[in-house]
């Protein structure tokens, strides 16, 4: 299987250190893995035609119109894509392209009450849980896992309906925030499109996020489900 790590943007989510946590489960898998630094790649046909399963770590940052084209049409053609947190759920803002074949886009993460705050990322971290639904209860991604609880950036995401979604976690009601009612938000999804698949893990904001066992588990086995020849194990 021919992997590329697309890696990149914002160096707060620890691009290079965050893909080289699963290059060893890639490889224990006889994965061949081609790693780049821009997404410039995208626009390469040839490179793409033979990539079974793209993940993307890149937060923020901006993608020309042929490279966003690229990957549509190899996503389109079958080839996977995966990725978690802002690394693929906020890739690529002020592309609308982008927007629609992910799916989903972060838009907040709530943080702690304004007087608890101290200046730093830590903010943003609150306790949550991450809730699986009826389908990942089954889904070859999450079957078996639990619930889980995590203390880290919640992520708020808009989303579409075409997205099929795994686990979701709920942003309640805090008096600081101008919401009036708790809002439930998709965690995991997965997404077709075309003869592709994509997936979606949304926590994953820094390494103890990504050593936690159960995302560990939900990323490297969307990796092999979306993958154009692999199934999740």
């Amino acid at each position: 299987m021919k992997v590329l790590v697309v890696r990149g943007g914002w160096e707060g989510h620890r691009p290079v250190e965050a893909t080289e946590l699963f290059l060893p489960f890639l490889a224990d898998r006889g994965c061949e893995v081609r790693i780049s630094d821009s997404a410039a790649i995208y626009g390469d046909a040839s490179v793409m035609a033979e990539t079974d399963l793209i993940v993307q770590c890149v937060s923020m940052g901006t993608i020309e119109p042929g490279e966003i084209a690229g990957l549509r049409a190899a996503v389109a053609a079958g080839t996977g894509f995966t990725g978690w947190h802002g690394g693929i759920a906020d890739s690529f803002r002020a592309s609308s392209d982008y927007l629609q074949l992910v799916g989903g886009q972060f838009a907040s993460h709530p943080g702690k009450e304004p007087g608890a705050c101290g200046g730093d990322e830590t903010d943003n971290f609150l306790p949550y849980e991450v809730t699986l639904t009826a389908l990942g209860r089954e889904h070859p991604i999450t079957a078996g896992l639990g619930d889980f609880e995590l203390t880290t950036e919640q992520y708020w995401v808009l989303h579409d309906d075409l997205i099929d979604v795994l686990a979701t976690t709920t942003h309640p009601v805090r008096p600081w925030h101008p919401w009036h009612r708790p809002i439930v938000s998709p965690a995991v999804w997965t997404r077709q499109w075309g003869a592709g698949r994509i997936v979606v893990s949304t926590p994953g904001h820094s390494l103890d996020v990504l050593r936690n066992p159960s995302v560990r588990t939900v990323i490297e086995r969307g990796m092999l489900w979306a993958a154009r020849t692999g199934s999740a194990s």
